[in-house]
């Protein structure tokens, strides 16, 4: 299937030094609908929705927003931390508005599972189902996050 140019455009917009220095695509060659419906077809082997991931990352965001004194500790399980960035980001989908920078820092203290993430990672995951290319700074795996967040 080919990319529409609406697609082109996006795809072109996550090209390293266009929004982010790193870029979203990392060393991933494949075409932007490719990398979204591969995950699509991963969040249905592990039966659960982008939408699931969204909130419980969400959930966690807001947690660790919520405690300006570094890490803190949620139901004896899981350790995280907000770490603010000055200024905002744009959505490579072209939504309106910008997303606060920021890097959240999660680790499932049971399972031994790190993880970080952004404010514009939950975006871009609930309303794109997009977890980033292979091999990108930001790269989400969903098998991954359902293991350490669920």
């Amino acid at each position: 299937m080919k990319q529409t140019p609406a697609e082109k455009e996006i795809q072109k917009r996550m090209q390293p030094g266009m929004i982010t220095v790193d870029g979203f695509l990392g060393l991933d060659k494949r075409l932007l609908h490719e990398i979204i419906e591969e995950d699509k077809e991963e969040l249905e082997k592990l039966i659960i929705t982008e939408q699931e991931i969204a909130d419980i990352m969400q959930y966690f965001t807001d947690k660790a927003f919520e405690n300006y004194d570094g890490k803190t500790i949620i139901d004896d399980k899981y350790e995280i931390e907000f770490i603010t960035v000055r200024g905002k980001i744009l959505c490579p989908f072209k939504h309106p508005g910008g997303f606060n920078k920021g890097i959240i820092k999660f680790k499932n203290i049971k399972k031994n599972i790190s993880l970080t993430w952004t404010p514009l990672n939950i975006h871009l995951i609930r309303k794109h189902c997009f977890f980033e290319g292979k091999g990108s700074k930001h790269r989400l795996e969903p098998e991954i996050l359902k293991e350490a967040l669920f």
